[in-house]
């Protein structure tokens, strides 16, 4: 029995999906760097020309999946955090806790985080990124109540982050 229309389309999105969680998966572990669609293809188990029929360029899916690795959504709850009126102790503690459930359970996540972090290694500016600065608000909240030892904000900010990147 052939395919009904809603089937064909279920598959191509199933593919696409894939295609994108699978090179997400291969950057996360070797960079972005001198990545080929013939490495992708290998790794995925398709063919390149598979991979063509979804994505233009390697740089149409490299874009796509700089995309997703946005961090939207963690800034705008460490927005959300830094803005209530409570210890900068209990800020950093919820941050981490949320931070650990997810590295623990969430393999998206992890692949994010990963992906987040080495495009910031890209970047020359990367203490101008707002996650960053935002921690960094935090950190400096905690310096001047003392729970939080007195070195340059941003720098204390880098080894939360390079340390989540690690565990991711």
């Amino acid at each position: 029995m052939p395919k009904t229309e809603e089937q064909c389309k279920q598959m191509r999105d199933d593919m696409r999906n894939k295609i994108l969680k699978m090179s997400s998966l291969y950057f996360a572990r070797n960079g972005f760097g001198d990545t080929k669609i013939s490495d992708l293809a290998k790794h995925i188990g398709i063919g390149q020309g598979t991979i063509y029929l979804y994505f233009k360029s390697n740089e149409e899916l490299f874009d796509e999946i700089r995309s997703a690795a946005d961090n939207k959504e963690e800034l705008k709850k460490i927005k959300i955090l830094r803005a209530l009126p409570i210890p900068a102790q209990t800020k950093i503690d919820k941050i981490s806790e949320e931070v650990c459930k997810h590295l623990a359970d969430d393999e998206e996540y992890c692949v994010r985080i990963t992906l987040q972090t080495q495009l910031l290694l890209e970047r020359d500016d990367m203490y101008s990124d707002d996650l960053y600065k935002e921690l960094s608000k935090i950190i400096k909240q905690g310096q001047k109540e003392g729970s939080v030892i007195k070195k340059d904000a941003l720098y204390l900010a880098d080894l939360y982050w390079g340390n989540v990147y690690l565990y991711a």
